[in-house]
């Protein structure tokens, strides 16, 4: 089967998990004989898709028409913003684009990923050809524009807004019903159900793979203080600065390892340098996150936004590493309270600094579980996605 998989990024060019599934994913899809290409972006200047990397799958990039690259997005005020999600959303360059691929390859099925920054009307030429297309789900950006709906503010002036409610109903419109819509958690399947998005289509449930991790099995806990992780974007709706601010403020001693990278990364550098509890690594490579999960007795998942279903935790559970997670969103999907980590309320300093210090413990409990928590992550394994994924392709 010949298949196109579309992406606004696609590794190396990355921000979050949903391109690294859609790169494990057209992997493995080649790995089972299939004839894989995809479409993706660059920040270079280039109107027209061309082949940019052959190896396993063929890379098509260009350069959406539009005000800037999404990953450039936190440069610019509001008002552009808006001026690119207009262009974003109605802009025929993107269908335009894509089509001229889609004409040359002429795959059996499409998957599509994250389309914001793509161009959306990248839909359109996908049902004007008549292929199957499977839309996988991410985050909330069909519905709010920045994909980001913070704890406590859903319904805020901005979410409430005319201009919101006018956006939601024109991204229903434009996706319309794609022939089948996976979603990762069952709370985002419910928050866009509940909005009337693709009514038509199949929706199945089906929690994102976990990413191949070879982690040398845990051996015993190394004495010292509480060691934790946080892997993920330096941004404030992740929870770094909640994190860092509450376990500043709480009596626990505690080492605090931080991985990633963000607008707040000076915010985070300079706080490493004055306090020596926080050690600051910067960008990590999986092989040098897999160093990191071997000494932390758990990683903290602090967000303030509603999550998905966050990459971070599942690479924990293959390191046999326990969850400390704020309980929104898909994580309660993931983390089982007091079997493979702990959950507290969102944004709630108290509750997290009560789930580190039931945390320490139980440190020798869960050192000596580490099996049984990457047990845990064996039903989201690769392989099982992508057969129930091959089942889906099919008319």
């Amino acid at each position: 089967m010949k298949i196109g998989i579309v992406s606004n990024l696609y590794p190396p060019i990355s921000r979050g998990g949903a391109e690294q599934i859609a790169h494990r994913v057209a992997h493995e899809l080649h790995v089972l004989g299939h004839d894989v290409f995809v479409v993706s972006t660059q920040r270079e200047w280039s109107l027209v898709p061309h082949i940019t990397e052959s190896n396993v799958e063929r890379i098509y990039r260009y350069r959406p028409y539009n005000l800037y690259h999404p990953l450039d997005d936190h440069r610019y005020a509001f008002p552009v913003r808006i001026a690119w999600h207009l262009i974003d959303m109605y802009g025929g360059h993107a269908a335009r684009a894509l089509g001229t691929v889609l004409d040359e390859e002429r795959p059996d099925v499409v998957i599509t990923h994250n389309l914001k920054g793509f161009g959306m009307q990248a839909v359109s030429a996908i049902r004007d050809r008549r292929i199957r297309h499977i839309h996988t789900l991410h985050d909330v950006q069909l519905a709010i524009p920045s994909g980001l709906l913070i704890y406590g503010q859903e319904r805020n002036w901005l979410n409430a807004s005319f201009a919101q409610r006018w956006y939601e109903s024109s991204m229903k419109r434009i996706v319309g019903s794609p022939d089948v819509v996976v979603s990762p958690s069952k709370f985002l399947a419910d928050f866009y159900a509940s909005r009337g998005f693709f009514p038509e289509s199949r929706r199945v449930v089906l929690p994102n793979p976990a990413p191949n991790i070879q982690a040398p099995q845990r051996s015993s806990r190394c004495s010292g203080p509480v060691r934790i992780l946080f892997a993920g974007q330096l941004e404030e709706h992740k929870g770094i600065k909640f994190l860092l601010e509450t376990l500043n403020r709480g009596a626990m001693p505690f080492e605090l390892h931080v991985a990633g990278e963000g607008t707040l990364t000076s915010y985070v550098e300079e706080w490493a340098r004055r306090d020596a509890r926080v050690i600051y690594h910067g960008f990590c490579s999986l092989g040098n996150l897999v160093k990191l999960f071997s000494i932390s007795d758990a990683v903290v998942v602090p967000s303030l936004c509603y999550e998905n279903s966050p990459t971070v935790i599942y690479e924990s559970f293959q390191a046999g590493v326990p969850v400390v997670a704020a309980n929104i969103g898909g994580v309660g999907e993931l983390v089982r309270d007091k079997q493979n980590g702990y959950l507290f309320a969102p944004g709630d300093g108290g509750a997290l600094l009560a789930a580190l210090r039931r945390l320490t413990s139980d440190e020798d409990k869960f050192w000596s579980r580490s099996s049984e928590i990457r047990a845990s992550a064996l039903d989201h394994s690769l392989a099982a996605y992508v057969a129930k994924l091959e089942e889906l392709m099919r008319p």
